[in-house]
């Protein structure tokens, strides 16, 4: 078997380097601060994120590979070609869903980075599938020293991006991130060799090298826009933020300052309690139990009356379920994703923190002249 001879272009090659780092950089940078955002846009948001990893994992491929020269002429199959940007994509975007619709434990940032790894190595072969006129040998070294590092550094990235969702690490990640995807492909390339094989039967209508590069170049200026409008949020201050450094420290956070008059129901007579005695208020079907210092209460109105009634006077809503006093919680407890409310001295139950709702909470009691951080 004749192996042809190849080179590279370094300019590409560092080209395909930087296109690796935007794309990281962009698609992490657009799943920041998910949980803070109504459902529709956090679906959107990692739609866009997946377009913008898994794309440029094959914009950094087929950027590489435009400097890759033989001495024969060569084309792509363009269905192969379409095929493996949106396996990347897809993939990816299966990570994605993994990261931020299900509790992100320790086990399924490891298990996300892993599919992102496999999704890096996937394209990567059937991109190179799409070569015609002539065809890809692969080492079993090459194979198997690329795939452990690609679905190693993965894991690494998504552990330093998302242990903390930091803009440091976000920007550590977007490195690891880089160097994935673009070890992933030069270690794979240094254990290939190419043959001519000019009978190669065709899936798809061939593609030359200047076509491919139009579609390139075409996707690459999309991701860069993107990454310099991300960009831009890093230095705009959150609407919360800003709000927050508006006000007085002590207005920053509204208790009740007036109290209403809760309807329940005890031993089957009918009595009004303050809203200043009660702890917090959970729905219970198409009404409410109110929660006192020594008991718990029956009330007739349903979650969506008692908010409409509490949240004006200071109450804050943990979750859909409940409604709190703020001025009744004794601690705040917050783990990676859940948070709940705990009341001093008495037995009650404490009060879940959904976690779309954790940062609101949480900055809201810790804007009390008491507070103590969790």
């Amino acid at each position: 078997m004749d192996f042809l001879n190849v080179h590279h272009s370094g300019f590409l090659i560092a080209m395909s380097c930087v296109v690796a780092l935007v794309a990281g950089f962009t698609g992490l940078s657009l799943t920041r601060d998910l949980s803070e955002k109504p459902m529709f846009q956090k679906k959107v948001s990692v739609a866009l994120a997946a377009v913008a990893l898994g794309g440029g994992i094959w914009a950094m491929h087929f950027v590489a590979m435009l400097g890759l020269q033989m001495p024969i002429l060569f084309f792509y199959d363009a269905a192969i070609t379409l095929v493996s940007a949106l396996s990347a994509i897809l993939i990816v975007g299966a990570a994605l869903i993994l990261m931020h619709f299900t509790a992100r434990t320790p086990t399924i940032i490891t298990l996300a980075g892993g599919i992102v790894g496999i999704g890096i190595l996937v394209m990567h072969y059937i991109g190179m599938a799409g070569l015609e006129m002539c065809r890809a040998v692969y080492t079993p070294t090459g194979v198997i020293f690329s795939s452990i590092v690609a679905i190693g550094l993965c894991i690494l990235a998504f552990w330093v991006a998302y242990g903390q969702r930091t803009n440091r690490n976000i920007v550590l990640g977007t490195f690891c991130f880089a160097i994935a995807v673009a070890s992933v492909h030069f270690l794979a390339m240094a254990g290939t060799n190419f043959v001519a094989e000019p009978d190669v039967a065709e899936f798809g209508p061939s593609m030359s090298n200047e076509t491919l590069a139009l579609g390139v170049i075409f996707f690459s200026f999309v991701i860069f826009g993107a990454c310099l409008w991300v960009s831009v949020t890093y230095l705009v201050a959150p609407r919360s933020a800003k709000s927050s450094a508006n006000k007085a420290p002590e207005n920053s956070l509204d208790l009740p300052t007036t109290d209403v008059q809760v309807p329940c129901e005890r031993d089957g007579t009918k009595v009004f309690v303050r809203s200043s005695d009660v702890l917090f208020v959970r729905a219970d079907g198409h009404y409410t139990q109110v929660y006192t210092q020594d008991e718990r209460l029956f009330c007739a109105w349903p979650v969506t009356e008692a908010s409409k009634r509490l949240l004006p006077s200071g109450f804050l809503q943990t979750h859909r379920s409940y409604l709190v006093n703020p001025g009744r919680i004794a601690r705040f407890e917050r783990t990676k994703d859940k948070g709940r409310c705990i009341f001093d001295g008495t037995d009650m139950p404490p009060a879940p923190v959904s976690r779309s709702k954790l940062k609101a909470i949480q900055d809201a009691l810790a804007a009390q002249a008491s507070a103590l951080r969790a």
